[in-house]
Order: C-alpha cells, then sequence, then structure tokens
C-alpha cells in the first residue's frame, strides 16, 4: 500500500513511522520547509523513544519519505489513503480551531486524481468530517472533476513516552466509515496490526470522533477526582496513599491513573477537555462533571507552590528552588500545559530563584522559559545551595538519587514532592523536611506507605 500522512508534529510522524515500519510506503508531508529537511537529515522535531531510529532504518529502506508539497503528493503518489494529522489547536473559547484540517481538505480537492481515503488523524470534534467532505467535494467541484472519495475517522490514542508501543501494540483501532469500500480500504491498512489480537472495531464516524474525546476526558476525571480526593486527605490526617492501593485493588476501578500529583498537562487532556466542553455547550448541553475536572486540575497545579509558600512563610524572595523534571511526564520533552510552568512562575513572581534540570526537555524549556531561570547540567548540580528541591516530573533517574549527596550540596534539607515518588518516613529519616501529595504531616509519621 501507498499512504500519506499530513502534518509532521508527535502524531503525523509516529504514525507515518510506525506504517513504514510493517511495510507500507508512507509519505511525510509538511509545509514547514526546514522541518523537513531536518527529517530528511534525520533530525527530528520531537522527541520519542526508539522513534529516531524507527525513522532512520525505514527512510534507508525507502519506506518512508518526506515532502513540502501536498499537491504533487495527492497527484502523484497513488495513495489509498491520505491521513490528516495536522494541529488543532485550542480557540480562546475551548473550541478546536479546524482551519489547518480545512486547508488540507481544500488541498486534497484541488489535486486528488482517483479514489482515496481522507482520513482524520488529529484529534477533532464531531461534526468533523462532515466539513471535511464538503471542503473536498467543493474543490473538485469548482475545477469540474467528478472523483470518487471516502473519509475516515481514525483518532489516535497514543501516550507520550510509549507512543511506538501503543501503535504497533494497540489496546484497540478505532475507525469511523461511511462505506464499505472505505472500510475494506482501512481494513487493508491496519491488516499487520490484528495478528496480535488486537481489536479493530469500525462504527460510524460521529461516534468514531466522539470515541477520542470521551476517551481522554475519563482519564482526565480519574485523575482530578484522585486530586481531589488527595487534598481531602491532607486535611482529614489520611494518606492518599493507602486510599490509592485500596480502591486500586477494585477491579471495576483498577489502579491506573489514580496518583495523585499536581495536576494534568501535556497537548492533549487539557485541549480535549475543554473541546468537549464548548462542543457541548454549542449544543445546549452543560458537561458538569467535565468543567468540574478541569477547575480541579487548574487548582491542582498551585498546590505544590501553596506547600512552598506556608513552609517558608510567604518568604520566598531570594531563596533558591531546585526543580526536577520540567515536562509535563516523563519520556517526553513536550512542556505544553506543564505544572511545572505554572509552578515556575509563581516563584519567579515572589522574586525566587529557580535552578531546573529535566533529561531531555532542557532545550525545550529554554525555548519557553528563556533566561528567567538557571538551568543545571545535570540533577545534582540544580541542588547547589537550594533552599528546597521540587520533584515535579517523575523521570526514573530521580527515583533512587544519592539522598546523602542531595543533603549536602542543598542549603535546607527540604522536598517538596508533586509527584509521591519518595517515601515520606524514609526522607524524614533521611533528616528532610518532607511535603507530599495528599499526605498529612502526622499521617505520613504513623502509616507506612505501600505503592500498589
Amino acid at each position: 500500500m501507498r499512504i500519506a500522512v499530513v502534518g509532521t508534529g508527535y502524531v503525523g510522524l509516529v504514525t507515518g513511522t510506525c506504517f513504514a515500519e510493517v511495510g507500507i510506503d508512507v509519505t511525510c508531508v509538511d509545509i514547514d520547509e526546514k522541518k523537513i529537511e531536518n527529517l530528511r537529515k534525520g533530525v527530528l522535531p520531537i522527541y520519542e523513544p526508539g522513534l529516531e531510529e524507527m525513522v532512520e532504518r525505514n527512510a534507508q529502506k525507502g519506506r518512508l519519505s518526506f515532502s513540502t508539497d501536498l499537491s504533487e503528493v495527492v497527484r502523484t503518489c497513488g495513495c489509498e489513503a491520505v491521513f490528516i494529522a495536522v494541529g488543532t489547536p485550542p480557540g480562546e473559547d475551548g473550541s478546536a480551531d479546524l482551519k489547518y484540517v480545512l486547508a488540507v481538505a481544500r488541498e486534497i480537492g484541488r489535486n486528488l486524481e482517483g479514489y482515496t481515503v481522507v482520513v482524520t488523524k488529529s484529534t477533532v470534534p464531531v461534526g468533523t468530517a462532515r466539513k471535511v467532505r464538503q471542503a473536498i467535494q467543493e474543490e473538485l467541484e469548482a475545477r469540474g472533476a467528478d472523483i470518487d472519495f471516502d473519509v475516515a475517522s481514525n483518532p489516535e490514542f497514543l501516550k507520550e513516552g510509549a507512543a511506538i508501543e501503543d501503535f504497533l501494540k494497540p489496546d484497540r483501532i478505532v475507525v469511523g466509515v461511511a462505506s464499505e469500500r472505505a472500510e475494506k480500504v482501512m481494513q487493508k491498512l491496519y491488516k499487520p496490526f490484528l495478528m496480535n489480537g488486537h481489536p479493530l472495531i469500525f462504527m460510524d464516524i460521529p461516534s468514531a470522533e466522539m470515541t477520542k474525546y470521551a476517551a481522554n476526558a475519563m482519564l482526565a476525571t480519574k485523575i482530578s477526582f484522585m486530586n481531589d480526593v488527595a487534598n481531602l486527605c491532607e486535611i482529614m490526617g489520611a494518606d492518599v496513599n493507602m486510599v490509592r492501593r485500596g480502591i486500586g485493588s477494585d477491579a471495576r476501578i483498577g489502579n491506573k491513573f489514580i496518583y495523585p500529583g499536581i495536576g494534568y498537562g501535556g497537548s492533549c487532556f487539557p485541549k480535549d477537555v475543554k473541546a468537549l466542553i464548548r462542543t457541548a455547550s454549542e449544543n445546549g448541553y452543560d458537561m458538569q462533571v467535565l468543567r468540574a475536572v478541569e477547575s480541579v486540575n487548574e487548582r491542582q497545579k498551585s498546590v505544590l507552590f501553596d506547600k512552598i509558600h506556608r513552609h517558608f512563610q510567604g518568604e520566598l524572595a531570594g531563596k533558591t528552588f531546585a526543580v526536577w523534571g520540567l515536562s509535563f511526564k516523563p519520556k517526553t520533552d513536550d512542556m505544553r500545559e506543564a505544572p511545572s510552568l505554572v509552578i515556575i512562575q509563581r516563584l519567579l513572581e515572589q522574586g525566587a530563584k529557580v535552578k531546573a534540570y529535566d533529561p531531555v526537555a532542557m532545550a525545550e524549556a529554554r525555548h519557553t522559559l528563556g533566561e528567567s531561570i538557571e538551568y543545571g547540567k545535570d540533577e545534582y548540580e540544580a541542588l547547589i545551595d537550594a533552599d528546597a528541591l521540587l520533584l515535579v516530573t517523575e523521570w526514573p533517574e530521580f527515583r533512587s538519587p544519592n539522598f546523602a549527596v542531595v543533603g549536602k550540596l542543598m542549603k535546607e534539607k527540604t522536598v517538596f514532592d508533586g509527584r509521591n515518588i519518595y517515601d515520606a518516613n524514609d526522607m524524614r529519616e533521611k533528616g528532610f523536611a518532607y511535603y507530599g501529595i495528599g499526605i498529612a504531616q502526622h499521617a505520613a509519621q504513623l502509616n507506612p506507605t505501600t505503592s500498589l
């Protein structure tokens, strides 16, 4: 098969590369000439474990190529499917901006030569496929062309940091189609992924579009619910780690996405929750639960700062804070909607100094934060003369540091653990003032913490 993937961001590049990995001939298209030039040299615009090697391997074998000319690709590549994987940034009202999606659709319509399935891979609101079909049809009519085509919806369910595994070994593949012909093309395309028993679920297009939003909204809801419970645990003298273990053993609830922390971020959950709330509002329905989820998450991003403020009795000016972790989650350099940005901004507003380290996101941090903070060459350098350590992102290398060295480097042995990766009793036995999430100060001294 031959396909094209329009957009070489996170979704598009992973999608195109993984299809090439199973033997499909893929052309990835992007209007950014510098990005395409770098991709041809093997320089990737994103960090994702294993992706760089996979891009290089498939490019060398001729299965993966890159272009800036969508019109030429559509006219000449003989693609059975063209995937639209461009950005859908949130507008000020929370709605998904479809201008890039529809611009691609119109370009396809201006150049389509034969039957093609146009697949929306970007996360798009219900009704987008209809708009894509209309945009293509209008361009075909404008040039007097009578060419058959189909539009399908194939939402992605990729976790940053584990995207390749998620694509090659998916929990499920959801495809929305409106014709048997389109279903056969998508069935053929995904056949290599079905040999291991991964389900390919066909449904109508609106249901497929809704599935992606509903899935992300559910996961965001679990996160915000657990953070709300964690905050109450602190007030009531309970230990959220114990509570998490207790409820996570219930098969109806499960142990995933119930870890308390400092809020969700990234490119998906915040944007998708906002978009679903907006879609409902436009159709006369109030998503009360999701509005609460969003509110709790925004508040949670300030929880760690509030603990810092109380510990230092509001005297933060001139103090230095070491920050471990800047990306919104481990194994990615993505800082979109990252809690670290809220915490750092509030510290700077109080006259504090920040010295940060992240294993992968340092370049992105410099792009986002500039020289408003200092950057350590490693996690230990960031600690020198720090009044406190803030654990913001739970990278594996932060889980078992040499605490004897940590204590010697710091001005004060104080740790604010935004992800509960350290044991409260153990930290206090080592002489640290320790603050976690959802752990009352006295409860932490009485109860052991046990992880699932």
